[in-house]
């Protein structure tokens, strides 16, 4: 596991008593059923990890920035914060 998936992992997991895999992360960061289900893990990146180190993770799993800058404005919306990498 790599730097950024350790620090980010630790951040989306340790509160919330989960034990999400980078792989499952990348997936939730994707899926707008996420913001729907409120997923804690998924708004603590949104919310928690650095803007870098969110671009750093997308980059590293291969995921859809498009994709994610869509989940986050959900989340965004949802939650009254402003996020980085909402559109």
């Amino acid at each position: 596991m790599s730097d950024v998936e350790t620090l980010v992992l630790t951040t989306v997991n340790a509160p919330y008593g989960v034990d999400l895999s980078a792989h499952q992360l990348a997936a939730l960061i994707a899926d707008p059923g996420s913001a729907h289900e409120f997923n804690a893990s998924v708004f603590a990146f949104f919310s928690e990890v650095s803007p870098a180190l969110q671009q750093q993770f997308i980059a590293g799993m291969g995921v859809d920035s498009e994709q994610v800058s869509a989940v986050a404005s959900q989340f965004a919306q949802l939650s009254g914060y402003t996020l980085p990498l909402a559109a």
